[in-house]
């Protein structure tokens, strides 16, 4: 008798925050593809991180099971109380 396997893929939403090398400016996003949105970064291909120059670095990242989730966790780290948050535990 062969044993079935259950193989559930669900898709995880990331929050990530990038260092821009240059300037020290911190961006903040989030997104289900992680690699991918990297890549659009690095590329320039970005609306947000285009428009400015240097290079970026990803310096911290977490997985959420909800869309909402990650969404309102960005939308926390875009705040002020957020952005000392990020300064106190997240980023050196």
């Amino acid at each position: 008798m062969q044993a079935s396997v259950f193989v559930y893929t669900r898709i995880m939403y990331y929050v990530y925050i990038l260092k821009n090398l240059e300037d020290d400016t911190l961006y903040k996003g989030y997104t289900s593809d992680l690699d991918r949105r990297l890549k659009e970064h690095e590329q320039k291909s970005t609306r947000t991180t285009a428009r400015k120059s240097g290079d970026y670095k990803l310096v911290w990242y977490c997985m959420f099971p909800t869309k909402t989730q990650a969404i309102k966790f960005e939308k926390y780290l875009k705040s002020g109380s957020g952005r000392a948050f990020i300064n106190k535990r997240l980023i050196d």
